[in-house]
């Protein structure tokens, strides 16, 4: 959420900034901005909507400077207008910010008492007012910072530039993330290595707290107690190239189909092919041959990923599983103790809700594990064990390969705690290990049924609610079919357990209500059956998604048809994921909506 970059550089930074903004745009953004320094004074320009309208405004007056600060905001406290586009000044003060201040009224009051003028209706401006009356009672940046940063409340990831001040630039973090690059003569922050992989791959990674001074000859580092600090460098693996649509119109496309590659690159890392077992290295620490129950939290798509995998864990290892809502676990006093283990979903390893839970769980004693696709984010850094999915980076904002990757990652895990609670026999596990190992062959078939999948969507585009039925491990794909198709087309839609459906949903059935069934041909396929005939007898048109056997034996009472291949049943939720994403993929296109980046959506939600 938001995107922050800093450059301490030898040639114009404007163009770098922007550059290097493009390149977090996956996360989502309103407006935009960059600030340089020209002869010590500082010189903003904005744009409302995408970065070509702040393009468009550097063309018609360039900054020149090579110090500078740039920004894409998601609007919180203030409409995204050009006013409350960053960087936002206050006197000698020009900062960037991401993340809310949630003390910025008894705040805004201060400032504005002092004789501050508010130009804004952000929380983010008072925090330049605080520093900038700072700087006029005589402190350094420095000082005004290090006075500043304990007043804040809230979540904040802080870029300051100083007028007169060509060679420094002061970056915080609490709660969001703030990553320092070194380079040859020059130093950035940046909201995570992508925004920094044009110029280094050279990162550091501030802690929670920390607060940094960057010169061109290097960085000092303070903790919350404005103590210098030590953190490590690290080589980032992240490459600019990564961030190239290829031949296809849209990231998200170009996302479903890297889906057999990046699938088949998890899955070898967690399993041993030689000997068709599971192999997690770590696993043993969260101690599955002593839990009670594993508790699961995350937000979004990775929540469902973590329901999928509730199934495989109480199936596969006989092993209770308590799976919350982030946003709620949080807040609803979950005992917990270290009897227990914890494992935390996440894309980006910083959504706000999904830590602060990790850190709740790891205060009362629990084990913790992160499954995440950033190894160097906040999650697997305060995590005790972290399982990174090999998806690499993942641009558009509704998650693909990222959901794909994280149920190969769970079902690792759900089969090593079956092997070590002594629930898994060695032939059930090399028996399913083996079914596991054909994913991305079935993946590759999946995507072959995009042309008609493509054909259905457009009649779907005119739609304007949708339901997804599904039972078992596919009620979670139920439930993700509906969000995507939320997310990228804006038509209203609901996932339902099928067997809930006569308990409510039913009533909404009629010949204009597209009803989507995911059910491939297993024990429970009639049940699920019996369920759409009770559909097609309301007139509602039908969308299958089964096997050839599932096709045969559903009575024809399905409108459309989607083919899958024939799979296990713990492979079906991965493979049947991908028609899911092309559905709200497809159906996005034809009524031309922004498919990368959805309205009011961002892909790293680092506020609450």
């Amino acid at each position: 959420m938001c995107g922050i970059v800093g450059v301490l550089g030898n040639i114009e930074a404007a163009p770098r900034i922007v550059d290097s903004l493009k390149r977090l745009e996956y996360r989502g953004y309103d407006s935009a901005g960059v600030a340089t320094l020209i002869d010590g004074g500082l010189v903003r320009r904005r744009a409302e909507g995408k970065l070509r309208n702040l393009e468009a405004a550097l063309e018609r007056s360039p900054l020149s400077g090579t110090s500078g600060i740039g920004h894409t905001r998601w609007a919180t406290h203030g409409a995204p207008t050009l006013s409350n586009a960053h960087p936002h000044q206050a006197g000698s003060v020009a900062l960037v910010h991401n993340g809310i201040i949630e003390n910025y009224l008894e705040l805004r009051d201060e400032v504005v008492g002092a004789g501050a003028v508010l130009s804004t209706d952000t929380d983010t401006e008072v925090v330049a007012h605080l520093i900038d009356l700072a700087r006029t009672r005589g402190l350094s940046p420095r000082e005004a910072v290090a006075e500043t940063l304990p007043r804040l409340k809230g979540a904040f990831a802080l870029a300051l530039l100083f007028a007169g001040e060509d060679d420094l630039m002061i970056g915080a973090r609490k709660g969001s993330p703030l990553a320092i690059g070194h380079g040859e003569g020059e130093m950035f922050f940046g909201s995570d290595a992508i925004a920094l992989s044009p110029f280094t791959d050279r990162i550091t990674y501030l802690d929670e707290g920390d607060w940094a001074v960057l010169t061109r000859d290097g960085v000092q580092i303070f903790d919350r107690d404005n103590s210098p600090v030590e953190r490590p460098e690290a080589k980032s693996s992240v490459t600019s190239s990564l961030m190239d649509k290829g031949n296809y119109k849209h990231f998200m496309a170009k996302e479903i189909h890297e889906q057999p590659e990046v699938l088949g690159h998890t899955l070898s890392r967690y399993f041993d092919y030689t000997t068709n077992t599971a192999n997690v290295a770590g696993a043993e620490k969260l101690n599955f041959n002593k839990l009670s129950r594993l508790l699961i939290s995350a937000c979004g798509t990775a929540y469902l990923a973590g329901l999928v995998s509730k199934y495989w864990f109480e199936k596969y290892a006989r092993l209770p599983v308590e799976i919350d809502i982030a946003s709620e676990f949080r807040y609803r006093e979950t005992p917990v103790s270290g009897n227990d283990a914890a494992l935390f979903i996440s894309q980006s390893g910083e959504t706000a809700d999904t830590l602060a839970s990790l850190r709740y769980c790891k205060e009362n004693g629990a084990a913790i594990g992160a499954v995440v696709n950033v190894p160097e984010s906040t999650i697997a850094r305060e995590a005790d064990m972290v399982y990174p999915t090999i998806a690499g980076p993942e641009i558009g904002v509704a998650s693909t390969k990222a959901f794909t990757c994280q149920l190969a990652v769970l079902a690792a895990l759900a089969l090593q705690a079956g092997r070590e609670r002594g629930v898994l026999s060695a032939e059930r596990e090399q028996e399913l290990v083996s079914e596991l190992t054909e994913i991305p062959s079935l993946a590759l078939k999946a995507l072959a049924a995009e042309s008609e999948i493509e054909k259905l969507s457009q009649p779907l585009s005119k739609a304007d609610n949708a339901l997804y039925l599904g039972r078992s491990t596919n009620y979670p794909l139920a439930l993700e079919g509906a969000l995507k198709l939320k997310e990228l087309s804006y038509i209203h839609a609901e996932g339902y357990a099928a067997g809930e459906l006569k308990h409510g949903p039913i009533a909404l059935i009629d010949e204009n209500m597209p009803v989507f069934v995911i059910a491939p041909y297993d024990s429970i396929y009639e049940k699920t059956v019996s369920n759409m005939q009770e559909v097609a007898a309301r007139g509602g048109r039908i969308v299958l998604i089964t096997d050839r056997k599932g096709a045969e034996e559903s009575g024809g009472a399905a409108e459309n048809t989607v083919i899958m291949p024939d799979m296990s049943d713990i492979v079906a939720p991965i493979i049947y994921a991908l028609p899911v994403q092309l559905i709200a993929y497809h159906t996005a296109v034809f009524m031309g909506t922004d498919v990368d980046q959805p309205r009011n959506l961002a892909k790293s939600v680092t506020v609450e």
